[in-house]
């Protein structure tokens, strides 16, 4: 048997836009993916639908799989043939172990590949605003781990000659290290940095120096992960801060899902910021219509489609058997303006349901079976032109998405969202009422915010004009006096 080939790939540090073009490439081509608690799991979305999906998750308190455990999969799975990722947290190389993972392949023969990523201590130090040299500051870096098992081999004397140095998940050891770095000569009032989930929209910073950063980081009760920052150079951060001035830094959201598609909701929340999560993940696979079913369908005088994918969908058909969209004499009409877009941008247009006339023969194309249409999409015909579905690998994941800083907004944008997100995130082991009661709720348009009604809730944010845009707005004025 051909034996497989196993690519260690740095997920970066957290933001999901700093995975390198190679590693994203690397994980849409993965059989399978080792991936460690330390990543943002949306990055795995990009993962094919049959790629198998391990977590090796460890926290400093529970050591979960172990190392050896971690080696033999890699092994094993490279020699059923399979290729192999193993997605690891900022850059492998920097105290990812991947010199013994790498050893254990091979010693067994096994070809690998390391893809370099963006390093947490760099990147989580620039998102706080403080670069890691500077001409004036800092012109020599270090990067240590702060676990308790290797502070008794660190050189501090070393250390403190360093102008910046990063500790990596020291928290629980901050104290140690400040005794030890003003031990061996570091002055107390040497400017300290604290960043936990550095790079998130949930980044937390906390400013002292050597003095009072322990009393400080206490008092706000941050943990690992984050990144303790030692230097001058810090004192740059007050010029520099960008990221946490973006106008939804700090807050998290828990947008609810109900496509393939990219989220223009999710989307504007991240450039502004905020801290997004996206549940539940959907799929989608082809339909086959025939070629005489589908010039019937071009006679109708409506054509209704209930999602972007149902757009793609039927139009791939059409493409597939040969017809040119230019036969479509129909009058189009969608659901949605992200459905409109989708039309757009095959050439077409289309106008929104409200201003659809009763009059005339109609066929609604949905992405559902015909017992599951939703009898609000009218008395038509119906075809299901592709079959979307949720992804149940991210069920497991969905929980370990909501760890660390409570969700405080959850977003709805359609009837469809409110019934998925009770549904999918019950099966998720994810008590969502009690996550609704303790969050605030905004909602697109009147009929969503019926729906989530029938479940016991109101909303407490709903746009004027149902529109993302709209919506955006009155989650980034909601503070504004």
């Amino acid at each position: 048997m051909t034996k497989g080939k196993v690519y260690f790939v740095g997920a970066g540090p957290g933001d999901d836009g700093l995975i390198t073009v190679k590693g994203q490439k690397a994980i849409e081509k993965a059989d399978v993916i080792l991936y460690d608690r330390l990543l943002n799991p949306k990055l795995l979305e990009a993962a094919a639908f049959d790629c198998e999906l391990i977590y090796c998750g460890k926290t400093p308190y529970a050591t979960g799989i172990s190392q050896g455990e971690i080696n033999e999969l890699l092994v094993s799975k490279a020699l059923e043939g399979q290729r192999v990722v193993r997605l690891k947290g900022g850059d492998p190389a920097v105290f990812g172990r991947v010199g013994e993972e790498a050893e254990s392949l091979k010693d067994e023969g096994i070809p690998f590949e390391v893809i370099p990523g963006v390093t947490s201590s760099i990147a989580a130090s620039m998102y706080a605003g403080v670069p890691v040299t500077h001409r004036d500051y800092g012109r020599s870096f270090a990067m240590v781990t702060g676990h308790d098992q290797t502070k008794k081999d660190i050189d501090w004397n070393g250390l403190v000659s360093i102008d910046t140095v990063a500790f990596y998940m020291g928290v629980a050891n901050l104290p140690s290290i400040r005794e030890n770095l003003i031990n061996h000569g570091k002055p107390g009032n040497t400017p300290a940095l604290v960043i936990q989930w550095g790079t998130y929209g949930r980044q937390e910073s906390v400013e002292g120096t050597l003095d009072d950063i322990v009393e400080r980081v206490s008092g706000r009760s941050l943990g690992n992960p984050a990144i303790t920052l030692v230097g001058d150079i810090i004192s740059l951060r007050g010029k520099l801060q960008w990221f946490e001035r973006k106008p939804l830094y700090g807050q998290r959201f828990l947008v609810a899902r109900t496509g393939t598609a990219k989220s223009a909701l999710a989307e504007a929340l991240y450039e502004l910021g905020g801290d997004v999560i996206e549940f539940p993940k959907w799929n989608a696979a082809k339909v086959k219509i025939e070629e005489s079913q589908l010039l019937a369908f071009l006679s109708y005088d409506r054509i209704l489609f209930t999602s972007p994918e149902s757009v793609h969908g039927f139009l791939d058909s059409l493409t597939e058997q040969a017809i040119d969209f230019r036969r479509i004499s129909s009058k189009l009409y969608v659901l949605s303006r992200k459905s409109k877009k989708a039309l757009q941008q095959r050439g077409l247009t289309a106008e929104l349901k409200s201003g659809m006339p009763e009059a005339g023969t109609l066929l609604v194309v949905g992405d559902r079976n015909r017992d599951l249409r939703d009898p609000a999409h009218g008395d038509g015909d119906y075809i299901q032109s592709i079959a979307k579905f949720v992804d149940e690998r991210f069920l497991e994941i969905f929980p370990r998405m909501l760890d660390g800083k409570a969700v405080g907004t959850v977003l709805f944008s359609n009837r469809h969202s409110v019934d998925m997100l009770m549904q999918y995130g019950n099966k998720a082991d994810v008590d969502v009422e009690a996550l609704l009661k303790q969050a605030s709720i905004g909602v697109i348009g009147e009929s969503t915010g019926n729906r989530l009604q029938d479940y016991g809730f109101t909303s407490d944010m709903m746009p004027k004009e149902p529109s993302v845009e709209q919506l955006v707005d009155l989650i980034v004025n909601r503070n504004v006096c």
